[in-house]
Order: C-alpha cells, then sequence, then structure tokens
C-alpha cells in the first residue's frame, strides 16, 4: 500500500508541480465567483466615474440612479467624442483601454461588459499566482510543498481580493502586480532561472504599473528602491548592476511624476478629508487646538464632512470660503505639525487604522447583481474564510506592527548575515524583500492618515494586508523548507520543481 501511494505520489507530482496545482485551484474558485452567475464584483462607491470617463465609457440611463448597492455589469461606450479627457493619470487606463478593445471585438462597440475587464485582471492573475508559487517552493517538490501551495490559494484566492475584478476600482492592478514584484525578487534570489534579466524587468515594469495606478502610491518608490538594492548582490553580476542603478533612477523619476501629476481637485478633496476626518477626530472640543495653529475654529464644525455625502453638505471643499481659510493653510506640513502637538490623537487613528488593515473586504458596497435575489448591500461569504478570520482576530494596535517589524527584521537579518558570509545572494535578497515590505507596512497608515485622515481607510491600507500576506507565505515556506536561518539547498530536497 504504501509502496503504491509513493508511486501514485511521484506520478502526480511529474504531471502537476505545486506551482501548478495552486493555479488550477485559483483559476476554479475565481472563475466560478466572477464568471458564474450570478455575477458578483464590487458596485459603485462614487469613485468609478474617474476611471470610466477617462477611457470613454458612461453609466448608462437608469431609474436606479444610485448604484452603491449593486454590481452594474453593463456600460455605455462613448461613440464620437469624449469631453471629459484624463481626470486622473493611472496605469489603470492601459487595462481598461484593452479591456474595450477586447470587448469591441467580441460583444458590442457601444456596449462595455465589465466582465471583459474581469478576465483580462483574471489571466494577468493566475500567472502571478503560478509564479508566486514557484517562487516560494523552488527547487522543492515535497509534500511540504503542495501544503505551501493550498495556503496560497487559501491566502490569495480570497473573495475581498478578487471581487476587484469586477469594477472600476484601481485595486486589482496593485494587487496583481505587488504578486509579480514579490515574485519575481524571489525566483531571482533563488536562481531559478538560468537569464536574470527577464526577471528583472518584470520587477521593475511591475512596480512603475503599482506606483502610477494611484496617486497615493507615490512614496511606495522608496521601498521598491529598498527592494531592489538587494539585486546588487546576485553574483557574477557586475555588468548588470549599472542596468538596476538605471532601474532605481526609473523608479525615482516614476515617483516624482506621480506625484506631480495629482491633479489640484484630488489634492484638494484629500486636504479636505484630512482635515474633516483626521484633525477634527477627537472627542474634546477641537476648536482650540487648530486655532492654536492658525485655522479659523469655525471649521470645526466640519466634523466629519464627506466629499461624496449621501445628503447635504454644509460646506463643500470647492466652496470659496475653504479654499481661501482651510485649504491655503492646512498643508501635508501644517497636517503634522498638528499631529506632532497632538500625539494622543495621532496614536488613536494609528490603532484605528490598524484594525481596519485586515478587513479587505469593501463593505460599504453591494457584490451582487440586481435581479440575483440578493438584499440590496449584501456582501459575498463565498471563500471569505481567510479574510473574515484575519479581520476579525489581528491585533488592532499600531504598536503590534512595530513590535512585528522589528522582530521580522532581526529574524531574517541573521540569514542575511550567514549569506554575506558565505556569498549566497538568496538571505540578503530576501532581506531587503522583507524590509522594502514592512517599510510599506509600517508608513502607509502614517501617509494615509496624514494624507486622508480615517476617510476610506480599507482602500488606502489595500497594500498593506497584501504585504503582510507576502511575509506570512514566504515566513511558512521558510519555516516548512528549513530555510530561515540556512539557505543553502540541502540534498534531501533537491527536487527540482522546475
Amino acid at each position: 500500500m504504501k509502496k503504491s501511494l509513493n508511486v501514485f505520489a511521484k506520478k502526480f507530482s511529474d504531471l502537476i508541480s505545486p506551482a501548478l496545482l495552486a493555479t488550477i485551484l485559483v483559476a476554479i474558485i475565481s472563475g466560478v465567483l466572477l464568471f458564474v452567475p450570478p455575477i458578483n464584483g464590487y458596485a459603485d462607491n462614487g469613485d468609478f466615474y474617474r476611471a470610466m470617463l477617462s477611457n470613454g465609457i458612461y453609466r448608462l440611463p437608469s431609474k436606479h440612479p444610485w448604484a452603491i448597492d449593486y454590481v452594474i455589469t453593463k456600460f455605455g461606450i462613448f461613440q464620437y467624442f469624449n469631453e471629459y479627457g484624463t481626470i486622473a493619470f493611472s496605469s489603470q487606463s492601459i487595462f481598461i483601454r484593452i479591456a474595450v478593445m477586447i470587448n469591441k471585438l467580441f460583444y458590442s462597440s457601444k456596449v462595455f461588459d465589465i466582465r471583459f475587464l474581469g478576465l483580462l485582471y483574471y489571466f494577468l492573475y493566475l500567472g502571478s499566482i503560478y509564479l508566486l508559487t514557484k517562487s516560494v517552493v523552488y527547487p522543492y517538490k515535497k509534500l511540504r510543498s503542495y501544503a505551501v501551495s493550498l495556503i496560497i490559494v487559501l491566502i490569495f484566492a480570497d473573495s475581498s481580493f478578487t471581487l476587484y475584478f469586477n469594477s472600476f476600482f484601481a485595486e486589482p492592478v496593485m494587487y496583481i502586480f505587488m504578486i509579480y514584484a514579490f515574485a519575481s525578487i524571489m525566483l531571482l534570489a533563488k536562481g531559478c532561472y538560468k537569464k536574470n534579466w527577464p526577471m528583472m524587468l518584470l520587477f521593475f515594469i511591475s512596480t512603475i504599473i503599482i506606483i502610477t495606478d494611484k496617486s497615493q502610491n507615490a512614496p511606495l518608490t522608496l521601498s521598491f528602491i529598498l527592494i531592489s538594492f538587494g539585486m546588487m548582490f546576485l553574483p557574477h553580476f557586475n555588468a548588470r548592476r549599472f542596468a538596476v542603478g538605471v532601474g532605481m533612477v526609473v523608479l525615482i523619476f516614476t515617483g516624482v511624476f506621480t506625484y506631480v501629476a495629482i491633479n489640484k481637485e484630488f489634492n484638494d478633496v484629500n486636504q479636505y478629508k484630512a482635515f474633516t476626518h483626521g484633525v477634527l477626530m477627537e472627542t474634546n472640543d477641537p476648536s482650540k487646538n487648530i486655532a492654536k495653529l492658525g485655522i479659523d475654529e469655525q471649521f470645526a464644525l466640519l466634523r466629519e464632512e464627506n466629499y461624496y455625502p449621501k445628503t447635504y453638505t454644509a460646506v463643500r471643499a470647492t466652496n470659496k470660503s475653504v479654499q481661501k481659510n482651510l485649504l491655503a493653510k492646512n498643508g501635508i506640513g501644517w497636517t503634522v505639525k498638528y499631529y506632532a502637538h497632538n500625539p494622543k490623537q495621532a496614536g488613536a487613528l494609528l490603532d484605528l487604522a490598524t484594525k481596519d488593515i485586515m478587513i479587505t473586504q469593501v463593505k460599504a458596497v453591494g457584490d451582487f447583481t440586481r435581479g440575483s435575489g440578493h438584499k440590496p448591500g449584501e456582501q459575498v461569504k463565498y471563500f471569505t474564510l481567510y479574510s473574515d478570520y484575519m479581520g476579525s482576530f489581528f491585533p488592532g494596535k499600531f504598536a503590534f506592527i512595530c513590535l512585528l517589524t522589528v522582530a521580522l527584521i532581526l529574524t531574517y537579518g541573521v540569514a542575511m548575515y550567514n549569506d554575506l558570509k558565505k556569498k549566497r545572494p538568496m538571505g540578503v535578497m530576501r532581506f531587503f524583500l522583507v524590509l522594502g515590505l514592512l517599510t510599506i507596512i509600517l508608513f502607509v497608515p502614517i501617509i494615509s492618515i496624514v494624507g486622508d485622515g480615517d476617510a476610506d481607510l480599507a482602500k488606502h491600507l489595500f497594500i498593506i494586508p497584501v504585504c503582510l500576506n507576502f511575509i506570512f507565505i514566504l515566513f511558512i515556506s521558510d519555516i516548512l523548507h528549513h530555510r530561515l536561518w540556512n539557505t543553502e539547498a540541502r540534498e534531501e530536497f533537491l527536487d527540482h520543481a522546475k
């Protein structure tokens, strides 16, 4: 019996690698969610117009003007002239335009079906899952490698992430290309391929797409430069270190361009929300605190005012008085100074952000189409075990994030030190990868609070659970394959998983 099982296991591993197994399972799980009726996705929270109008897509006339409760799958395509132009620069437009072209080729030149965009994301996503799995299990093909592949399916096929594909949110681009960026570095570190340049190119292309996806991603440039620095330690790489340096310079220019390209209207909106949903969010009367730093006390009445409210707004960001007496004064420097004078309030907001970090499913909108038999705003529960568990039990203190950062830096620092002495690249590159991810985890909550307050935290913090998941799966894989502090491949595991 044992011999028969061994023969079956050998044949199975020859036919289906851990990476292929994960890809097949993810394809089935995500395909059912996105393309098998009733169609699932995320409804419009009011932000879709930025991506739609810039790319020649508009909302079709409907007796249901507000789409927050149900997913809309059909949209119109401008036929002659788009008067709106580019509302906000984003690499997301590349994928929307490709989806529109495919839609026109196979479906309609007048009506756009959101599933064509979901399908494009879907295929890119499957490729990223294959590389991700291969990058963390290579060169092993043991039972523990298949266990890692199943954990990857549980984490990265969670519906809270894949629901984004059937929407005009920018998060799918971030999600997919973060996976590509992580996988490319790990594949380089492990020497999976004979030539290094394809994975190098994949990393820099992926990070450029991520940085330009949303204006708030501009600060991520520094983290990606830190990660790319690890490539300088690749062996026999003297002739190509210049190319890595050029790539880092390109990342810097990309970050600067993304920041400079921020539309004034969006900058004003962000400042407005940073004030109404950040500075003013204290239990006591905030009027005295803002007055001390030169802001009229009357603006304390704007506490919790939204820019896209469902009801009447007292004062909008475009109001002349707000422009002159508030937005002209409360820039990033002013906000940082305010929190420096009120550290308890800053700490409370960071704790609030930490509580929301692992709540990855957008709760403010519905996930089903109208007529599917589901209630308005109802949420999908299909394959959300991981996100539900993490959202409920992840520690909601920013101090925990700080302690976790220190612990992981020390843990992977040991492997880096060992590999530096033995001139092995894996531990060094892995350390800079983990360090770069940790800077994102640590600083994005601070940037979000300073830049937008507690408004739309789930979306602003989206990249943090993704980075945490990378570190979790890397740590689990390293433990199971006994490579946490010793990256040298041992003979007992040298069944190559190519």
